[in-house]
Order: structure tokens, then sequence, then C-alpha cells
């Protein structure tokens, strides 16, 4: 069997892309926390299924909830960095990416007492708009990245990025993920986050069959708000991003439960120690 990457962008409810323009930053410690305990019903249900992860997290969430971090490990979890505070790559330049990078981890490696060797940009935002985030991961030390959304997308996507694990530098032993993609009536889509939500869940566990079958690992992620149909409504959000970000809650926890038990699942630095094993 073919050893899938599962992972969890660990983020809370107002960290999203989708209410970056009406949530300020400076509000986020004034509003409702529940990061912590969605994470932990994640851990739970991982627990359950027997599935080990890895987990994308914020350096602001690590920084305020260093149990969690320790949790995650304890777990048998990979914990990696998702950058400090889900800025994207494209807005930023190469020197202020390197500081992101370098507070994230700092303060990821002091909570959870673990080695981050792995990173996933907020939002898959490394496209052809920074051709220099890769030099800088690899620069940073990290072993790999999982940041690229080789489809278009209104708020991602590097469409002629390559769709399968590889080398972005020809220098470097830095490997680059994507995530998996499906395809539904003509159109690609990215394995997981809102699409899988909305999306019938055989359409993504056929993605990630078909990727077997041709002897690559798929790669899924999700978020821990994902699970929390509880969690507080943004009435000033546009239409559509209200309608991404609030459909389906309910029906998340049982469609992971599904998708794990279908396939063979376990943590990115796994599935990226085999693939770089197959680039040598």
């Amino acid at each position: 069997m073919v050893l899938n990457a599962l992972s969890v962008d660990v983020e809370d409810w107002f960290q999203v892309g989708a209410f970056e323009k009406v949530i300020d930053r400076a509000d986020w410690d004034s509003l409702e926390h529940r990061v912590e305990a969605n994470t932990d019903k994640v851990l739970a249900l991982f627990d359950a299924a027997g599935a080990k992860a890895t987990f994308f997290t914020l350096g602001w969430v690590a920084e305020r909830y260093p149990a969690l971090m320790r949790r995650i490990v304890d777990g048998g979890h990979e914990i990696a960095s998702h950058g400090w505070d889900h800025q994207r790559v494209f807005t930023m330049g190469p020197e202020q990416f390197r500081a992101d990078l370098a507070r994230a981890r700092a303060t990821i490696e002091d909570a959870s007492g673990a080695k981050v060797t792995g990173y996933r940009a907020p939002s898959f935002s490394i496209d052809m708009r920074t051709p220099w985030a890769h030099r800088v991961l690899a620069d940073e030390g990290y072993a790999y990245s999982s940041s690229v959304a080789p489809i278009r997308h209104d708020h991602y996507g590097w469409a002629d990025a390559p769709r399968t694990a590889h080398k972005p530098l020809a220098d470097s032993d830095l490997i680059e993920l994507p995530v998996t993609i499906a395809r539904v009536a003509g159109k690609e889509v990215t394995t997981g986050g809102g699409f899988f939500r909305l999306l019938p869940g055989s359409i993504v566990s056929g993605a990630v069959s078909e990727a077997n079958r041709a002897a690559r690992p798929a790669v899924f992620y999700f978020h821990p708000w994902e699970i929390d149909p509880d969690q507080p409504r943004v009435a000033k959000a546009p239409i559509k991003s209200k309608l991404r970000h609030y459909a389906r809650l309910g029906a998340m926890a049982g469609k992971l439960r599904t998708l794990i038990a279908g396939h063979d699942w376990g943590r990115t630095d796994a599935v990226v120690a085999h693939e770089a094993a197959k680039l040598q």
C-alpha cells in the first residue's frame, strides 16, 4: 500500500483567508479562541482511527497553547510550521519571509520540544509570484515544503507547477510535496478543506486511489475549525466567504473517519522521506 500524507493546518476560525479583510489581526486576542479544543478533538479522532498525521501550526497558536503542541508530539504526530500568523507568502519579500519562518519555527520548537523540518504556506501561497521562496526554505534548513496547489483558484494556485513530489532547486535536497488534485465535472479542485466538505467524499477518496494506483502518495489537508459547527458567525463577511467557510461543518468529522478508514495514512515527513529516496 502507498502511504498518504494526512495533514492539519492548525489555525483558529478567525485566522482564515476568507475573513482576512473583515477581521483585523489586532483583534484576534479579543475573540473567542476555539483552536485548542478543536485540535484536541482532531487528536482524539486520529487516536480512535489509529492514524498519525502532520500538524502544520501557526507560531501565533504555538505561543498561546504550548501544552497543545506537546500533546501533538506526545501523540506520535509530526509538528511543522504554517508560518507565524497566516500572512500569505506572496505578500512578503524574501527577508520578511525569512523572518516569519524564523519566528514561527523558534516558537513551535520551544513549545513542542520537537525539531521542525516541514513547512506549509498559508493558503498555499507559494506560487509563480514567489520564485525566491524555495531558496529561502532551503537556506533555513527545511527538509520539505507542502505549499503548492497546482490548480487555478481565485485565492491560490500555481497551475503550471509539478503535481508530484519534486526538488524545486537543482542544488538542494529540499522536496516540494504539492497537495493532491481531484477532478469534478471538468474542474480541478484540491482534495481537502472546503472542497472536501462540500463534495461527496467519494470524489476525494477516488483521487487518493487514483494517485495510489500510479504508486504516488496523496496529500490531504483540513483545519480544526472545520469540525466545529458551533463556532461564531462573521455577519459582515461576504456571502461567498461565508458559504465556503460554514458549509457542512457538521458533516466533516464523519467524512474524515470514512476517508481515513479507506486508505493508508501517515505523517508528511514519512511520505517525503519515501519520495526523496525515489528522487535520488
